[in-house]
């Protein structure tokens, strides 16, 4: 409980709807630390509803990676804001929680640190310095005071380079185990596969092409099998169609909107664009193969230089770091095909077995029970709210 001094003043900057959602769970427990907290953002509608100020909205059109070298106009535009946002009046700043998408969030990292050094900077989500770009370690121990990481091996490799961190565990992990209704899916016919084309437009455009061919030719030998696309929200559903012939899906294949975790209960399997997806599924032992489609100029010119890991699907990387069975020697869990640069026969040869073969089916969530114990008894919200409020009181 805060005491009689004046009232805690956090600032959010996320640009993912992911990151909405993760902001918005932790200023909902920090609330009933700090009770008068004053919340603003740079984010969506989950913080603006959990009680921040909007400065603007910045969850609509989510960019990764390089792609945010593109809206370098727009993000100028909002540190200026911010920056203005910060010289109106003499109120305080106590912390700055930059969520993920480090691109965009170094520069309002630099403006606190140089305008307000006095406020803490504590990221939630780790920027994947350990991947890729690694120089940008440097970055994050001048521009962070704590970064509460989702992942239970990165304290360590951030502990190496002096960066404080804290692991906080996953939303998604706690509701591993909690019986969802799927009903409202199809539950006659052949084996059940769940398509998740990403949360971000980009993703869809790139993937989706990608995604049907497979489905085109999968249908013919599994003539029996349904099919059920989980889009993120309206606008990635409208997405979806519009890059599918004639505007409208394909029979047999349905549509469910905001509903991730369900139709992976519902699927025998699924696939899946690399991303946080990945890990929703594996929080419901869903088996799957993954996808990101990729520019050959981009990953051979730049990408593979650039980039430390060569494993990139989040089931793997964990996999990986718990030193599973079968992981030895660049071994993977789930099947990646990251990056994937164009083609549905790739996907077609890594699903199949999966439609086929429970067994193969089984290796995965066997290896999924052992994720799940990594995760098991970490409460994300209390977690997150305890690592931020130490960051500022000491």
């Amino acid at each position: 409980m805060q005491g009689s001094g004046p009232a805690r003043r956090v600032l959010f900057t996320a640009f993912e709807t992911s990151g909405d959602v993760l902001a918005a769970r932790l200023l909902t427990g920090l609330r009933e630390r700090w009770p008068d907290v004053e919340a603003f953002a740079l984010g969506g509608p989950k913080l603006e509803a959990a009680g921040a100020t909007l400065l603007e909205e910045t969850t609509q059109h989510g960019k990764m990676g390089l792609g945010a070298v593109s809206e370098v106009r727009t993000l100028r535009r909002r540190v200026k804001l911010v920056r203005d946002w910060l010289e109106d009046g003499d109120k305080a700043l106590d912390v700055l929680v930059p969520v993920d998408s480090p691109a965009a969030n170094w520069s309002f990292c630099k403006l606190v640190r140089k305008r307000r050094p006095e406020a803490k900077i504590v990221h939630l989500v780790a920027p994947q310095v350990w991947a890729w770009a690694t120089w940008r370690i440097k970055w994050l121990r001048r521009l962070s005071d704590r970064v509460l990481c989702l992942l239970p091996f990165e304290p360590v490799v951030f502990a190496e380079h002096d960066v404080p961190a804290v692991f906080v565990g996953h939303p998604l992990f706690e509701q591993a185990g909690k019986t969802l209704d799927t009903s409202q899916f199809p539950s006659d016919g052949g084996p059940k596969l769940a398509l998740l084309p990403g949360s971000r437009s980009g993703e869809v455009t790139k993937n989706w092409k990608d995604m049907l061919g497979a489905f085109d030719v999968l249908r013919h030998r599994f003539p029996e099998m349904r099919v059920v696309v989980a889009a993120a929200d309206r606008t990635r559903a409208e997405l979806i169609k519009r890059h599918s012939p004639g505007g409208r899906l394909p029979r047999r294949v349905e549509m469910s909107v905001g509903n991730a975790s369900a139709v992976l209960d519902w699927a025998d399997c699924a696939l899946v664009v690399s991303g946080t997806a990945t890990l929703e599924a594996v929080s419901r032992d869903c088996p799957m193969v993954t996808l990101f489609r990729a520019s050959p100029a981009m990953w051979h010119g730049l990408g593979r230089w650039i980039i430390r890991t060569r494993t990139f699907t989040l089931p793997n990387l964990l996999a990986e770091h718990l030193e599973l069975p079968g992981t030895e020697d660049g071994g993977r869990v789930v099947p990646e095909l990251v990056p994937h640069f164009g083609g549905s026969e790739p996907i077609i040869r890594a699903l199949e077995p999966l439609l086929r073969d429970e067994a193969a089916r089984a290796r995965q969530r066997d290896a999924f029970a052992a994720i799940h114990g990594a995760f098991a008894g970490v409460d994300f919200g209390a977690a997150a709210v305890d690592g931020l409020v130490e960051a500022v009181e000491g």
